[in-house]
């Protein structure tokens, strides 16, 4: 029945049409007792009611968009992010638009005009650059910003994030304890704050241990498993140099690593330990099951989330970071030099 009106729910729930209109407002059904509103809501399947979307975001001024920009949705650590992001907007009534950027600044830069330009009444951003800053400070002058996974140099921005540094030392630290003296690091692009995090937490460690870091300062160009590759080949070039433990910086580098291994005859760990960051799906099922630190995307998803809607409920809330925990998560890729790999665990 698409001509049933509002009016006729509340007349058959036996309420007040305002009473009605809150219990069927995913942002007001707090405000109505739960036996009311389960009462309407019913009422309303049973009449085929269906809310004039258009017709309410004209009255608020809303649209119930929230915009998600994020580099590449190749990532596997991008939709449990995003559906942390569903879980918590979606019984709140708000939609989430996703685009992806390709690292391009240009193409990041349009995103966002765009969807300012469509009236999202939010923003996620995980696609940031260090040097942002600007930028972001322009989109906050028009929608609330929350930024996802990636820091902007300067701070001042509302801002979910993982403690990369802490992570990376987790990781490094592991391999020292198990006897590793030649290191390297497959580096992700340097001015992604998350993957230059990584590259401090490394060098402290090295620094502090004073043992060696085996390698250039060559970064990829993009994180994937074709610049793992590439560079895992690179330093397998001289016997001599060869690491006999390479940190990658995510684990779709990590899989390129253990395959430029392969295509040199060598084993992991038998020849050369590799760790990853990030606990990618699937991580646990290659050959061999992949140490790394376990970003917990889901929660983080959430986070941002409820930092979102934080600021759509007050707008001159103060910014603020959340930084999540690592968790190192030591499977059977890493092992003491020249030694058989050590049993699966999980350390926080």
């Amino acid at each position: 029945m698409s001509d049933v009106t509002l009016k006729d729910v509340a007349v058959r729930a036996g309420v007040h049409v305002a009473t009605a209109s809150r219990a069927l407002d995913p942002n007001r059904r707090q405000l109505v007792n739960t036996e009311t509103r389960l009462r309407i809501e019913s009422v309303a399947e049973e009449l085929g009611y269906r809310i004039n979307v258009l017709a309410r975001s004209l009255r608020k001024g809303s649209t119930g968009m929230i915009g998600a920009v994020v580099a590449d949705l190749g990532n596997p650590f991008l939709p449990p992010m995003l559906r942390g992001l569903e879980e918590v907007l979606g019984p709140r009534g708000y939609l989430i638009a996703v685009s992806e950027t390709h690292e391009n600044p240009e193409t990041f830069h349009r995103v966002c005009e765009q969807m300012i330009a469509r009236r999202v009444d939010g923003i996620v951003i995980s696609a940031a650059h260090v040097d942002d800053d600007v930028f972001i400070s322009t989109l906050e002058e028009s929608v609330p910003v929350v930024l996802a996974v990636r820091r902007v140099t300067g701070g001042g921005h509302h801002t979910v994030t993982h403690d990369d540094v802490l992570g990376a030392r987790q990781l490094i630290g592991h391999l020292v304890d198990l006897g590793h003296r030649k290191l390297a690091q497959l580096q992700g692009p340097q001015d992604v704050s998350s993957f230059a995090g990584r590259t401090l937490g490394f060098r402290r460690v090295i620094a502090e241990s004073g043992y060696t870091e085996v390698g250039s300062d060559d970064a990829a160009m993009e994180p994937t498993t074709a610049e793992g590759r590439r560079l895992t080949a690179a330093l397998l070039i001289d016997e001599a140099q060869r690491p006999t433990a390479i940190f990658a910086h995510n684990d779709s580098m990590a899989v390129g690593a253990l395959q430029a291994l392969a295509d040199a005859g060598l084993s992991c760990p038998g020849d050369v330990s590799v760790v990853g960051y990030n606990d990618a799906p699937l991580t646990a099922h290659l050959a061999p099951p992949l140490t790394t630190v376990r970003l917990p995307s889901s929660a983080l998803g959430r986070q941002v989330a409820a930092t979102m809607l934080s600021q759509l409920d007050a707008h001159d809330n103060p910014p603020t970071t959340v930084q999540l925990e690592p968790e190192l998560v030591i499977r059977t890729s890493s092992a003491a030099p020249g030694h058989a790999s050590i049993a699966t665990q999980v350390l926080g």
